[in-house]
C-alpha cells in the first residue's frame, strides 16, 4: 500500500535527520565552518518538508479511511513530494561528509602529483618534444610561477594547525596546476573529478529542492557542467591531458556559479506567504520547493499538482479543484 510505504519512509527520514544534525556539527569541528557553508538550512529545510509531510499524511490516512480515494491520493502525493526533497536535503549532508573524507584523504598524493607536473613544466625547454609547444616559453613559465605559489599558500594552510576544508584545497591544487598538467600524475584529474562532482551534485540539490524559485541562468550552467561530466566520446585527435582537465575544471566552476546563482534566485524569490485559513503548516517550503503552486486552491480541495514526481520533476500543474 503507497500510504504505508510513505508512512515508513517519512519515520525513516525523521531519524535520519536527527543524525544529520549532529553529522554537521562534527564536520564543523574536524574541517571548520567553510566546509558545510554550502549545507547551511539543509536540516531546517528537511525539518520543514516533514512538518508539511506529516499534515498530508495525517489527511491522506483520515480521508482513505473515509473511503475518499481521489482526496487520500492527491494528499499522498504531496507528503510523497515533500518526504523526496527531505530526502534529497539529509542525503546531500551524508554525501557531502563521504566527499570531504575522501577529499581529505587525496590531498598529500594530490600535492605531490602538482609538484610532479610543476618540475616536469620548468623542465619542458630540455625536452625534444615537449608537451608545452603550443605555449610561449615566457607564458609557461609564469604558469610555473603561479603553480609554485599556489602550492605554497596550500601547504602554510596545511602546516597551520587549523582545520581546513579538504575539497577547497583540492580545488585550489588542481586549478593551479592545471595550466602546467601533462598527464604525468594521474592523481590530478581524478582529483579534479571529485571537485566537480561535488559541485554538480550540491547545486542539483539545491535547484531540485527549490524549483519554484530557481531560473533559467543557473538550470543553464548546471546543464553545462553535467555536459561536461557526461561519460567521454573518444577524444578528437590532439586533444591532450590539460584540455580534458580543462574540461572537469569547467565543470566544477561553472556548477559553483549554478548553486551561486541558484541561492541569489532563492534570497529574492523570498518565502511566498500563506493564504489566510490554510493550513500553514510547513506550505512555505512546500511552495519554494515547488511540491505547492502559490495560487492554488485550498489543499483539502486541490491537493498537489498531480504530475509531481519529487524533487527532479519539472512538469507542474495545479490539480482541479472539488466541485
Amino acid at each position: 500500500h503507497a500510504l504505508v510505504v510513505a508512512e515508513g519512509r517519512f519515520r525513516e527520514l525523521t531519524w535520519r535527520t536527527s543524525g544529520a544534525g549532529t553529522v554537521l556539527g562534527e564536520l564543523v569541528e574536524r574541517y571548520g565552518p567553510s566546509a558545510t557553508a554550502a549545507l547551511a538550512g539543509h536540516v531546517e529545510q528537511a525539518k520543514d518538508r516533514l512538518v508539511f509531510a506529516t499534515t498530508q499524511l495525517n489527511h491522506a490516512r483520515q480521508a482513505a479511511d473515509l473511503g475518499d480515494n481521489g482526496r487520500a491520493a492527491g494528499r499522498l502525493r504531496a507528503a510523497e513530494g515533500a518526504i523526496a526533497q527531505a530526502a534529497a536535503f539529509i542525503d546531500g549532508v551524508e554525501r557531502h561528509a563521504g566527499e570531504l573524507a575522501r577529499a581529505s584523504g587525496m590531498v598529500p598524493a594530490a600535492l605531490t602529483g602538482a609538484e610532479v607536473e610543476i618540475a616536469g613544466a620548468r623542465e619542458a625547454r630540455r625536452w625534444v618534444r615537449s608537451p608545452y609547444a603550443d605555449i610561449p616559453p615566457g607564458e609557461l613559465r609564469a604558469r610555473v610561477v603561479h603553480a609554485d605559489l599556489v602550492l605554497a599558500g596550500v601547504r602554510e594552510e596545511l602546516t597551520s594547525g587549523r582545520p581546513y576544508d579538504p575539497l577547497d584545497v583540492l580545488r585550489r591544487i588542481v586549478r593551479g596546476v592545471a595550466p602546467v598538467a601533462a598527464g604525468r600524475a594521474g592523481v590530478i584529474p581524478v582529483a579534479a573529478l571529485v571537485c566537480a562532482r561535488s559541485a554538480v551534485t550540491g547545486a542539483d540539490d539545491v535547484v531540485a529542492t527549490h524549483r519554484a524559485a530557481v531560473g533559467g541562468e543557473a538550470r543553464t550552467r548546471l546543464a553545462e557542467a553535467r555536459r561536461l561530466l557526461a561519460p567521454p566520446a573518444p577524444a578528437p585527435a590532439g586533444r591532450g591531458p590539460r584540455a580534458e582537465l580543462a574540461d572537469l575544471v569547467s565543470a566544477d566552476t561553472l556548477a559553483q556559479q549554478a548553486h551561486e546563482l541558484a541561492e541569489q534566485d532563492i534570497r529574492l524569490h523570498g518565502h511566498p506567504a500563506d493564504a489566510p485559513g490554510h493550513d500553514i503548516s510547513g506550505r512555505t517550503g512546500a511552495v519554494l520547493g515547488g511540491i505547492l503552486l502559490p495560487n492554488m486552491p485550498n489543499m483539502p480541495a486541490g491537493g498537489p499538482p498531480p504530475s509531481f514526481g519529487g524533487p527532479r520533476s519539472h512538469d507542474r500543474r495545479p490539480a482541479p479543484t472539488d466541485g
